[in-house]
């Protein structure tokens, strides 16, 4: 149990572009912005990406993702665009970028974006109260293992603006969710992740958590688990080494369980949602090839909190849970788009 508290200063800004050139060992970056309406099935998530394949630095390019998931008319839009990385603009020190027409920058992201028959639109701007949130120890950020990182940029922002979705216009203002930040030489070999900024009785909690299998040497890990949790003024983090060995998870179909402990306090989650809620997207991976990614935003998470000295906290969220799963097979009912 601690006190919540600011990334340590050997990573600060949480959110500051970390690629200052393209590198011959493969890097890949990610910042990304999703967002839930307060009551109604809809979220939209967006993601500009820096792309540098192991070995080609003249290959290196930036993209930019957007996906508006409509729980009300079981549909999911996405749409995608690539340039050269010499062609965008990237500011070193602070979170400023720009990918073809669409920028991002502290508390703001503008842009646009055709694909095929559709088209995603987006003046977005966001307050960002709390402080960074990491879900790995802090020590892991600058070393080598894992190979990748991911933090919480900007838990529980609040956003304000509209996006445009084939023609039709969305008011976004005072939907709840975050900005996140992802890095690494590589992709996790599979992982299923999740997010839950706002539940639905409007406690003050923040949900981070993942389970993922890395590579070691030759042979993939069994799944680590590490989660953590802000609730009443007060984070814990199950997210050491041997906690996360020692999580009990089980992964099927779109169906993800977890019991962790650490502490004295025990998280038991079952995130899950059904085909119609996901979009199955291809992500390149710097040493080559590529990772299926099921992304859903509209999953429903169900989490049991058991703290020293308190009663057993209850949270669930019907279709406000951020859920990936990267690394795992095909699904028959979730087309592959873009």
């Amino acid at each position: 149990m601690a006190a919540l508290s600011a990334v340590p200063p050997q990573i600060v800004p949480a959110d500051s572009v970390r690629l200052v050139s393209p590198r011959d060992g493969g890097h890949y970056e990610s910042f990304f912005q999703r967002a839930n309406h307060p009551s109604r099935p809809l979220a939209f998530w967006i993601r500009y990406t820096l792309l540098v394949p192991a070995g080609d630095p003249d290959g290196a390019v930036g993209e930019v993702w957007a996906t508006f998931f409509d729980g009300e008319r079981a549909e999911v839009i996405a749409v995608k665009e690539r340039r050269r990385l010499a062609d965008c603009e990237l500011v070193s020190g602070r979170l400023g970028l720009r990918i073809g027409g669409a920028s991002l920058e502290e508390g703001s992201l503008r842009g646009t974006v055709n694909h095929g028959a559709h088209r995603i639109g987006w003046a977005l701007d966001y307050d960002a109260p709390d402080p960074p949130l990491l879900l790995l120890p802090a020590r892991y950020y600058e070393g080598g293992f894992p190979r990748a990182k991911s933090l919480v940029a900007a838990p529980r922002a609040r956003f304000a603006g509209a996006l445009e979705v084939d023609g039709r216009s969305i008011d976004v203002s005072g939907w709840v969710g975050s900005h996140n930040h992802n890095w690494g030489e590589r992709h996790t070999e599979r992982y299923a992740w999740g997010q839950v900024a706002e539940f639905d009785g409007g406690e003050d909690a923040f949900l981070e958590c993942a389970s993922a299998r890395v590579r070691l040497g030759p042979v993939l890990s069994p799944f680590m688990t590490v989660v953590v949790l802000r609730l009443d003024g007060e984070e814990h983090r199950l997210n050491g080494l041997w906690t996360a060995a020692l999580a009990r998870t089980r992964v099927a179909a779109l169906d993800w369980r977890y019991r962790t402990a650490a502490h004295g306090v025990r998280v038991t989650a079952r995130i899950h949602a059904p085909p119609s809620a996901f979009v199955a997207l291809a992500y390149d991976d710097p040493p080559g090839g590529r990772k299926l990614c099921l992304n859903s935003k509209l999953a429903r998470c169900e989490l049991r909190v058991e703290r020293p000295g308190r009663p057993v906290c209850e949270l669930q969220s019907a279709h406000g849970c951020a859920f990936e799963l990267l690394g795992f097979p095909a699904h028959p009912d979730i087309p592959l788009a873009l």
